[in-house]
């Protein structure tokens, strides 16, 4: 398995002083997800807790739709997994009905997410509404304890620390106690790290957690939350407008700019008080 992070030599500049130096960056690899060996998609991500990824990537993806239709997952060791690079870089997800994977790969096109804006939108929110049921949580989180989420999720970010490049994603308890948190190049990667691993300890739906991302909140990151059970999602961001379109719709309260004691409420703010 690679390193989450990579040492580089680099030149440092400060005004007219140059001194030759080691930095460090934070990786990013493909990840290639296969069903039953099948080449399904290629997520651009930072490596470490790939089972998670995947598991979480298939759930948003609708491919599965809770932990029992999991089968094995785990990374390929052989020849075959050549071609994305190394065998750390390819894992391969059994389902436990293998007769549902004509119809996941019917009509579906190769898919390469990257780090910056996952899948784009490919699911709309009308197709999602044929798909999800709405979130009916009735978590509320105090105001001062949900404005703290971003510094509590910063304090948990181990490989920010070394590398000052990557995203995070926390799960917080309605008193502001750090549930699970994962790191990634991008913010999509690192939710479906966590709700991954939620899945897999089969403790969906989340409806008594908030999520809280670095950067901006997406449709995507909404997305994810509403196919986990997420009743509240915060970000030190802006969101995007197709991502209060979808809080609303779905009953999830979405906050931005999440700083100090300030934040924007875009959608069901009911739930902070």
């Amino acid at each position: 398995m690679s390193a989450p992070q990579r040492s580089f030599d680099i030149v440092r500049v400060r005004g007219s002083d140059r001194a030759a130096e080691t930095d460090r960056a934070a990786a990013e690899e493909p990840l290639e997800i296969r069903l039953h060996q099948r080449p399904f998609a290629v997520v651009m991500r930072t490596p470490g807790a790939d089972r998670e990824l995947a598991a979480g990537f298939l759930l948003s993806e609708r491919v599965i739709r809770d932990g029992d239709d999991l089968g094995i997952i785990e990374h390929c060791t052989d020849a075959r997994a050549g071609q994305a690079g190394q065998a750390g870089n390819v894992v391969n997800v059994t389902l436990t009905d293998p007769s549902r994977l004509d119809r996941v790969f019917d009509g579906r096109r190769q898919v390469t997410t990257n780090a910056s804006c996952g899948l784009c939108g490919r699911l709309t929110i009308e197709s999602l509404a044929t798909d999800c049921a709405p979130v009916t949580s009735a978590m509320a989180m105090d105001a001062s304890t949900f404005a703290s989420l971003p510094t509590r999720l910063r304090a948990a970010q181990a490989v920010f620390e070394e590398t000052g490049g990557l995203h995070a994603a926390g799960l917080f308890d309605a008193d502001g106690n750090l549930r699970d948190v994962a790191e990634d190049v991008g913010r999509h990667n690192a939710v479906d790290k966590v709700i991954g691993r939620m899945l897999m300890r089969d403790a969906l739906p989340l409806g008594a957690n908030a999520l809280c991302v670095s950067g901006r909140t997406s449709y995507e990151i909404v997305q994810k939350a509403v196919v986990g059970g997420i009743p509240i999602v915060a970000a030190v961001s802006a969101p995007s407008s197709l991502a209060i379109d979808l809080a609303r719709a779905f009953g999830v309260t979405l906050a931005g700019f999440v700083r100090g004691d300030a934040f924007n409420i875009y959608a069901h703010p009911d739930r902070i008080r």
